[in-house]
């Protein structure tokens, strides 16, 4: 993220919308990603054997998730603009590792590649129990439907 004009509060980027970033990203560990193409009996499959699940619309791979990554931040940083606590903060860059030396990485022009949107990522209830939060992301799916 590139810093741009600070908001009211002085603040370069508001911990609140650096604490949904890592909310977001945290809510992908130790959990099972799974593509929304699939068929439905793998799905059921999947979300049967699974206590955490994340539904999303790309392949989860490094290339994927740097892309949804870059998108859904993207967003946040947008929502936080119209609610005035973001300031001009910018995302430059988003790095996905798969290896030590391997990675994808999507820059912010990519987005505009995005043939999705927000609410078709569903986390179980496995994930959104374990938010500190429990209304970051209804918050940031309402805003996406203004």
């Amino acid at each position: 993220m590139k810093p741009g004009r600070s908001p009211n509060n002085l603040m370069i980027i508001d911990p609140v919308l650096l604490n949904n970033i890592n909310e977001f990203i945290s809510s992908f560990d130790h959990a099972f990603a799974l593509w929304n193409m699939e068929s439905d009996e793998v799905k059921d499959g999947i979300y049967r054997i699974n206590t955490r699940v994340a539904e999303i619309p790309v392949s989860p791979s490094a290339e994927g998730y740097s892309l949804l990554f870059s998108f859904v931040i993207s967003q946040m940083i947008l929502a936080a603009k119209l609610a005035d606590t973001g300031g001009e903060v910018k995302l430059h860059a988003v790095g996905v590792h798969e290896t030590q030396s391997g990675y994808a990485e999507s820059l912010v022009d990519d987005v505009s590649l995005v043939q999705f949107t927000v609410e078709d990522i569903k986390f179980n209830e496995g994930i959104k129990r374990e938010w500190r939060d429990k209304e970051w992301w209804f918050r940031l799916l309402n805003v996406n439907n203004l």
